[in-house]
């Protein structure tokens, strides 16, 4: 790919990550960046990451080949009309937010629909801000692109070739299919979590018993209803019509496990479970997708002096961070008694690795 040109419109953890990867994958790559945030600037211009600086949204855009659109939703749509001034016929004009419709449609007003092509990486951390972002938060992750009616098929070629050279896996898909796709798959899974949670908040007893044994499984199930709230009202208020009429049909399929429960229905009961196994276990073994793996194993030690150490030092020892450790004292839906969590794939992998090499029993959750 010949010399590039790419402008960044807010420099958060998705931009940042986005300039990383294009540093690393096209080291060549001049890259220009603009936030409201000066001291991510500084930091970027100071790794090496981001070339040149821009005070606002101006001129210093004119020559990029890629302009990616990294700041909240609001704030995007706000910038089109500086965007506008400065953007060159031959660019490709692209964002990162998890909901499409509402950038195509504020594209569409803006005269801007033969240049867009609406990006979005399926990748996110529960830190945020251009420090911790990494060039390898889009290695092996699913990146939809959904082209304008009015952009080139050249220009969505030239982006998906750039998309795939940063390690991601593109994918296109209509703006309004996208939305609805992960209102199913992402948006609605955190609502239920988040309803699942205050309902177990609410039914309590005032010494905490339920959330004292609360582990495996509702853990597990309840884990992304720790993400920011809100980024998540956000989603809610923008994808509002997917995320309605889904919650209006999983409400139905409650009441289809209510009823069988209330009638003692064996089969339907039956029925209910075993279609959710038979298609949970057809789910491809990625790592990419809307809502952030967990890379996890669980462990069998000894209850011992030093067995936990023995562990932490072997791990240590092999440079593998650890992000969280834990005794299971509920295992009624996992094997094993030591959760490790580790921050990527191949740290997993080498751990397990290491770990089994050493004689410990571990179990990855399926």
């Amino acid at each position: 790919m010949s010399h590039l040109t790419c402008g960044f419109i807010g420099l958060g953890l998705i931009g940042g990550s986005i300039a990383r990867a294009l540093r690393q994958f096209y080291p060549d790559t001049a890259i220009i960046a603009y936030d409201v945030n000066k001291e991510s600037l500084s930091l970027a211009k100071k790794e090496g990451v981001v070339d040149i600086i821009s005070e606002e949204i101006n001129e210093a855009f004119l020559p990029c080949d890629y302009l990616f659109l990294c700041a909240p939703v609001q704030r995007n749509d706000e910038n089109l009309s500086a965007v506008k001034r400065v953007l060159s016929d031959s660019c490709v004009l692209t964002d990162v937010g998890s909901v499409k419709s509402g950038i195509h449609e504020a594209v569409r007003r803006a005269g801007l629909g033969d240049r867009f092509i609406g990006g979005h990486p399926m990748a996110g951390s529960e830190r945020t801000g251009y420090v911790n972002s990494k060039a390898s938060l889009l290695e092996n992750a699913y990146y939809i692109l959904t082209p304008s009616p009015l952009a080139a098929p050249e220009k969505l070629e030239a982006l998906r070739a750039l998309v795939a050279g940063l390690g991601a896996i593109p994918l296109v898909l209509d703006c309004r299919q996208h939305d609805y796709v992960t209102a199913a798959v992402s948006h609605l899974p955190h609502v239920a979590a988040a309803s699942l949670v205050n309902l177990i908040r609410q039914s309590d007893s005032p010494d905490g018993l339920m959330r004292m044994v609360a582990a495996g499984g509702f853990k597990d199930i309840t884990r992304i209803a720790s993400s920011s709230a809100v980024m998540w009202q956000q989603i809610c208020l923008t994808n509002r019509d997917n995320i309605s009429d889904l919650l209006s049909r999983y409400i139905q399929t409650l009441t289809e496990f209510k009823d069988a429960v209330d009638r003692s229905d064996t089969d339907e009961l039956y029925r209910l479970f075993d279609s959710a196994r038979t298609y949970r276990d057809s789910f491809a073994d990625l790592s990419s997708g809307p809502i952030k793996r967990s890379f996890r194993i669980s462990v069998d030690i000894a209850d011992h002096a030093g067995a936990l150490a023995h562990i932490v030092t072997l791990l240590a020892d092999h440079q593998l961070s650890i992000k969280n450790i834990s005794i299971s004292h509920n295992r009624e839906s996992e094997d094993g008694v030591l959760r490790i969590e580790f921050y990527q794939e191949s740290s997993l992998a080498e751990g397990a690795r290491l770990l089994s090499e050493a004689g410990y029993t571990v179990h990855e959750p399926g």
